[in-house]
């Protein structure tokens, strides 16, 4: 089967970024003049994706709007000819019935958040893409996943490598690779510590999932931070089925932290011929005047 839903879980309340989220979803803070939920979805269009499932909470309306029909803003702007603009927007609404939304009533974690999906995802594998890991590469990871899927037909998490003192951040693999950028899973370990890590490959927020998560997720048992946790249910579904990690080629950049939305808004902008040479100009300023 192919792979043509992608869950989003989306109903975090973005506390990092306050006071910028108290009436803002996060995934609507823009990244240059984008919305980041944006990126993300429209690497998932890009890889064929052909239904995306959103799973919200409270004040997520913002979000539903931004890909819905702003009648008064495209009247604006057809009436001062502004078509470019015009086209953006309208391009911004894919067909009715593309994008689901269901709730997450209590924010018990991501493997919750993803298993609140699973009546309108069914009996088919299933890709989970997380907004906050925004990704620079002109190969689009779940492109490439997706390729990798169809001759593995086995679940998968992209991975990278991370500095040997940063494993505490991330869940860290214990895995085997078996042939370029592609490595079978024996473990998954969530955040240890650097002297307890087995690898420094580390899973961040692109998966293709096979429909027999949503079993393991609705067993509701939970794990680090009392929460269900996505890391838990995929290392039971090891003892079932094989697990690969895909080894991605492009910059990842946190935009659950705020250092790291920084770092993104600032590669991104640095990608636009109409910035950049202003943008470097005035780096060049400020590196003076912290040396001066």
């Amino acid at each position: 089967m192919r792979i043509k839903k992608a869950v989003f879980p989306v109903a975090g309340l973005g506390t990092r970024f306050i006071p910028a989220t108290k009436a803002m979803a996060k995934e609507m803070l823009p990244v240059v003049d984008k919305p980041l939920i944006q990126y993300a979805v429209e690497e998932a269009f890009q890889a064929g994706i052909e239904q995306i499932v959103f799973v919200t909470g409270r004040g997520k309306k913002a979000l539903e709007d931004h890909f819905d029909r702003s009648y008064e803003i495209e009247h604006a702007l057809e009436a001062k000819k502004k078509h470019d603009l015009l086209k953006q927007i309208r391009e911004l609404v894919p067909p009715t019935g593309t994008i689901i939304y269901t709730r997450q009533h209590e924010p018990l974690g991501l493997g919750h958040a993803i298993w609140c999906a699973r009546d309108i995802v069914g009996d088919e594998p299933f890709a989970v893409l997380l907004a906050d890991d925004l990704i620079q590469t002109d190969r689009p990871v779940l492109s490439e996943m997706i390729q990798k899927f169809d001759r593995l037909r086995a679940s998968m998490a992209a991975v990278m490598e991370v500095p040997k003192d940063q494993t505490d951040k991330y869940g860290i693999l214990d895995a085997t690779a078996v042939e370029k950028d592609i490595y079978r899973i024996n473990d998954m370990v969530e955040k240890p510590s650097p002297d307890q890590a087995p690898s420094n490959l580390a899973i961040i927020g692109r998966y293709i999932l096979m429909p027999k998560i949503f079993a393991l997720l609705g067993k509701k048992q939970t794990g680090a931070g009392n929460e269900i946790q996505l890391t838990d249910a995929m290392k039971t579904l090891l003892q079932e089925q094989p697990i690969f990690g895909y080894k991605f080629h492009g910059n990842r950049f946190d935009c659950g932290d705020k250092v790291g939305f920084q770092m993104a808004n600032l590669a991104f902008a640095l990608e636009r011929p109409d910035m950049k040479d202003r943008l470097l100009a005035f780096i060049k300023e400020v590196q003076a005047e912290e040396q001066g």
